[in-house]
């Protein structure tokens, strides 16, 4: 027969085992757990000005559309959190026909005047309709 000290050892290791793979499929998906939002304005992030905190996930195209129509084609500004890289696109439904018409955006505060294009920095002010970040 089973020892009451073996049986107890491998419930224990089964427990560790199944915590271990529950945080690294929590670990695997941030975006999914966590309330992440990046945030775009249609003038100034400080003072906030036709601003929208948006909430995201990981891989997911967001257009603006819907309640976000108000910042299509108006977008001068973005916050993007630390962990999060995102790619903002000319076009509706993140498709890109060119390098010139998406920008990728690192943690930080952007300014569209200036972000960073395929070729360099690049004036994307008043241009972006779409955009899908994913966490790092």
């Amino acid at each position: 027969m089973f020892s009451l000290k073996y049986i107890i050892s491998a419930i224990a290791v089964a427990s560790s085992a199944s915590a271990a793979a529950v945080n690294a499929r929590a670990e695997d998906n941030v975006l999914a757990t966590q309330a992440t939002t990046v945030t775009f304005c249609s003038g100034s992030l400080n003072p906030p000005n036709g601003c929208a905190a948006i909430p995201i996930a990981s891989n997911v195209c967001i257009n603006f559309t819907g309640g976000l129509t108000f910042l299509d084609k108006t977008v001068s500004n973005g916050l993007v959190p630390s962990g999060v890289i995102c790619t903002v696109f000319e076009q509706l439904n993140c498709e890109s026909s060119t390098v010139s018409d998406r920008v990728l955006l690192t943690a930080g505060t952007w300014d569209f005047f200036s972000v960073t294009g395929d070729s360099g920095p690049v004036n994307f002010n008043d241009l972006a309709s779409s955009f899908v970040c994913t966490s790092f």
